[in-house]
C-alpha cells in the first residue's frame, strides 16, 4: 500500500514539474513576443522622431529663405520709395552746384551762358519737383528734407560767387558793398530759419504749423531767383545794356532780402503767439 501511494505521489510530482516548465515556457514566449513588439514600436517612434525633426528643419529653412526674401523686397521698396522722380530732380540740383562754380570762373565765350543756364534749370526744377510731388503724390520725408537743402546750396553758392566780383551800376559806379549786404541778409535768414524749423520739429504740431511755408516766403523765393538769374546774365558783355540789367538785378535782390527778413519776423511772431497760448 505504501509503495502504491509513493508511486502516485511521484507521478503527481512529475506532472507538476512538467506543467510548471510548460508555464515558464509560455511566459518566456510571451515575454519575447512582448519585447519584439516594444522594439518594433521603439523603431517606429524613432523613425517618426527623425521624420518630424527633418520636417522641422525643412520648415525652418523655408522660413529663413522667406524672411530673407521679404527683407530684400522691403529694401527694394524703400529704395524705390526714396528715389522718386521729385527726389531725383532735387539730387540733380545738388549735383549742379559744382558745375555752376566751375563754369563761373571759366573764360570762354560760352561760360556765362552756361552758368546762367545751369541756374535757370535749377530754378525750374525747384518748382517742378514740388509740383510733381503734390500732383502724383510722390512726396517723401527724404525729399522734404533734401529740397530746402538743395535750394540753400544753390542760392548761397551763387551769392558768394557774385560777391567775389565788383559790380558796376550806371548810377553809383563801382560799389563794393552793394551785393554783400543783401547776400549776408539772405544767407543769415536761411541759416536762422533752418535752426528755427529744426527746433519747431522737436516741439508739438502747433509750433510746426507756425513755421509752415507761406505766400510771403514764395514771393521771396521768386524775386530771389529772378534777381540772381539777371545778375548772372549781366556778366555777358555782349548783351545790350548790361548796366540796366545789373541795376534791375540788384534792386530785385534787395527786395528779396527785405522779404526774407520780413518773413523771418512773421515766422517768429507766429511761434511766439503759439507758445503764449
Amino acid at each position: 500500500m505504501r509503495r502504491e501511494t509513493r508511486k502516485v505521489l511521484e507521478v503527481l510530482g512529475i506532472q507538476q514539474i512538467n506543467s510548471s516548465k510548460e508555464g515558464l515556457g509560455c511566459e518566456n514566449h510571451n515575454m519575447g513576443f512582448s519585447s519584439n513588439i516594444n522594439n518594433k514600436k521603439k523603431k517606429e517612434d524613432g523613425v517618426q522622431f527623425l521624420n518630424s525633426n527633418s520636417n522641422m528643419n525643412q520648415n525652418h529653412k523655408d522660413q529663413k529663405h522667406e524672411n530673407h526674401y521679404q527683407e530684400l523686397k522691403r529694401d527694394e521698396e524703400e529704395i524705390t520709395t526714396i528715389l522718386t522722380l521729385p527726389t531725383i530732380l532735387t539730387l540733380g540740383r545738388v549735383a549742379a552746384v559744382p558745375l555752376l562754380v566751375s563754369t563761373f570762373y571759366m573764360n570762354g565765350y560760352w561760360a556765362t551762358t552756361a552758368t546762367t543756364s545751369i541756374f535757370i534749370v535749377a530754378a525750374i526744377t525747384d518748382w517742378l519737383d514740388g509740383y510733381i510731388a503734390r500732383k502724383m503724390r510722390l512726396g517723401t520725408a527724404f525729399g522734404a528734407f533734401l529740397d530746402p537743402v538743395a535750394d540753400k546750396l544753390m542760392v548761397a553758392a551763387t551769392l558768394v560767387l557774385l560777391c567775389t566780383g565788383t559790380l558796376e551800376v550806371a548810377v553809383f559806379g563801382e560799389v563794393p558793398w552793394l551785393l554783400p549786404v543783401p547776400s549776408v541778409a539772405i544767407i543769415g535768414r536761411e541759416i536762422t530759419m533752418s535752426a528755427v524749423r529744426e527746433w519747431a520739429a522737436s516741439q508739438n504740431s502747433k509750433v510746426g504749423k507756425a513755421v509752415a511755408v507761406n505766400s510771403l516766403g514764395k514771393w521771396k523765393t521768386a524775386s530771389q531767383m529772378t534777381a540772381l538769374t539777371i545778375l548772372l546774365a549781366a556778366r555777358d558783355r555782349s548783351l545790350a545794356g548790361p548796366g540796366i540789367l545789373v541795376m534791375l538785378g540788384v534792386s530785385l535782390l534787395y527786395i528779396s532780402a527785405g522779404l526774407a527778413l520780413w518773413s523771418l519776423f512773421v515766422y517768429v511772431k507766429n511761434i511766439w503767439r503759439t507758445l503764449v497760448k
